[in-house]
């Protein structure tokens, strides 16, 4: 009789714990993505439980996304995000657009004192 009563607890015990590890294990890319300050916490949480669904077949790619990002480097996917650099070509798209802020502000001066534009900026060609 003890051993009816032991087989039964231990059967519920074990149900439980498998029951509630298995869901521990589910929030493991959302815990990762929180600690991280992750941009979409939200969606890997949502991701997870969906991942309870379809016998975590998805859990995997959670847990790549969630470890992607840092939030000192951002994605770092290049080297130059590291270093801190801002990358993708932006140094000279800023030099160029301060080049540009200095020829309006030119312009507006010489429009402020009613002199005539200088036409030293060339105009687009045509190709034929």
């Amino acid at each position: 009789m003890f051993l009816d009563y032991f087989s039964l607890f231990l059967i519920c015990f074990v149900g439980i714990v498998v029951f509630y590890g298995i869901i521990v294990i589910h929030d493991i890319p959302y815990e990762i993505a929180v600690e991280r300050n992750h941009p979409h916490q939200d969606a890997i949480h949502a991701g997870g439980w969906v991942s309870l669904f379809t016998l975590h077949a998805i859990w995997p790619f959670l847990w790549i996304w969630a470890t992607l990002y840092k939030e000192d480097v951002g994605w770092g996917f290049n080297e130059s995000n590291q270093k801190g650099n801002d990358g993708g070509g932006n140094g000279e798209l800023a030099k160029e657009v301060s080049q540009l802020r200095n020829e309006m502000d030119q312009l507006k001066a010489q429009l402020a004192n009613n002199e005539q534009p200088s036409t030293d900026v060339e105009s687009p060609k045509e190709e034929s």
